[in-house]
């Protein structure tokens, strides 16, 4: 195992992490670690091959998560002692105009890494966290940060830019960072394999709980939907999304709301959770089956979203080559799809509708050969972009 990487996805309250092989993808170990530091115990799923080892461990704060997280790989496998680990690679959501790609941890740059957290507070935190911890641990390996704002660090200064006040924008860093850039950057690069150009003018779209679009040109990208921070563009699970910043003035006024209450509001309480009380899409589908007006609207509200950066998108592209759709429901809501491609026939889009309800592994066509623009499933795997990343550097 020679050259294995172990990613480490540390979050607010959870640890995700897989080991493997960044040559040939093979994964040896993967596994979550939830519901850290609330007071619970907390479930442990680690899977080694064909070992699946679910438990639970008192996880009081990153630190003892990890340790347990490590603990499985003593126990279950592989033992990361025999496995020579070149490189531990690290997400970290917002990097800030500090970032413009993979670089090795040290303490400046853990600090830099903090110093972004009021831009990502629901991430950042716990990326230092795991950080700190790790680098404790595995002291003898790399450790590399590759961050979710890295692929965006470069956009065009119109796309990058607020119409607000240029001095205030320069104090305070305001500008359009974006998110999910390490998946949008993965699924780019696959379609321009998967179809052996790379003159493509595409149209990435990460659907998960969190989502968001990305316009990619020629493999760069020239605008993404999330903004400042992971708030701003589609409607997700539980954030609003686009939204007129008066509503906080509104809210503040009128309501009385703190910022605090304002800011859970807009990032835990809407978005289809908001709508409907539930953010899984696949609750939210079944709700509309059923006859339940909210989640009808909530749907039409989603999917109306998405074809409108599609059509804008079209049109920063100056052309439209490719629509790629990724992550949770990206991957396996074929109504959500259709509901986004059916209409977009005047882009000349064809829909397949067999090709779009099959289920299958891999990149797979969801349009018609004759269609003017190829729509595709393209599943992401972020672990594989960082770990690409991380030995990478960790080589140089």
């Amino acid at each position: 195992m020679t050259g294995t990487v172990l990613v480490i996805n540390s979050g607010s309250s959870s640890i995700k992490y897989q080991l493997l092989e960044p040559a040939t993808g093979t994964v040896h170990a993967s596994g979550l670690l939830e519901r850290i530091g609330e007071g619970v115990d907390a479930p442990l799923h680690h899977t080694a091959g064909d070992t699946v080892h679910d438990t639970t461990v008192y996880a009081t704060d990153h630190s003892s998560g990890l340790r347990a997280v490590l603990g499985a790989f003593a126990e279950i496998g592989p033992d990361l002692g025999d496995v020579g680990i070149a490189a531990v690679g690290h997400r970290v959501v917002q990097g800030g105009d500090t970032f413009s790609g993979p670089v090795l941890i040290d303490d400046e740059v853990i600090d830099a890494i903090d110093s972004y957290s009021p831009l990502a507070p629901l991430h950042n935190p716990g990326n230092v966290a795991g950080i700190r911890v790790a680098r404790e641990l595995l002291p003898s390996v790399p450790h590399v940060a590759v961050f979710d704002t890295a692929f965006f660090a470069n956009l065009p200064d119109d796309a990058a830019t607020y119409a607000i006040d240029t001095d205030v924008a320069s104090s305070y860093g305001i500008r359009r960072y974006g998110a999910h850039g390490t998946s949008h950057e993965f699924v780019a690069k696959a379609v321009a394999e998967h179809l052996r150009r790379d003159d493509l003018k595409q149209i990435v779209l990460h659907l998960g709980n969190g989502a968001s679009a990305s316009a990619v040109d020629s493999g760069r990208a020239v605008d993404t939907s999330m903004g400042l921070t992971p708030l701003e563009g589609l409607v997700m699970g539980t954030r609003t999304g686009d939204i007129d910043p008066a509503v906080v003035f509104h809210l503040s006024r009128v309501a009385g709301m703190e910022i605090d209450e304002i800011d859970a509001l807009l990032n835990r309480r809407s978005g289809l959770k908001g709508m409907t009380g539930q953010n899984d899409m696949r609750a939210v589908r079944q709700m509309a089956a059923d006859g339940d007006e909210r989640a009808v609207l909530a749907l039409a509200v989603y999917t109306h979203r998405l074809r409108k950066y599609v059509g804008a998108y079209a049109a920063v592209l100056g052309g439209l080559d490719v629509i790629a759709f990724t992550a949770g429901v990206g991957e396996n809501s074929a109504e959500t799809r259709a509901e986004v491609l059916r209409p977009l026939a005047f882009l000349g889009v064809e829909l397949d509708e067999a090709a779009n309800a099959a289920r299958g592994d891999g990149i797979r066509r969801l349009t018609t050969e004759g269609s003017a623009v190829t729509a595709l499933v393209v599943p992401t795997n972020e672990e594989l972009e960082i770990a690409r990343l991380a030995i990478d550097l960790a080589r140089d």
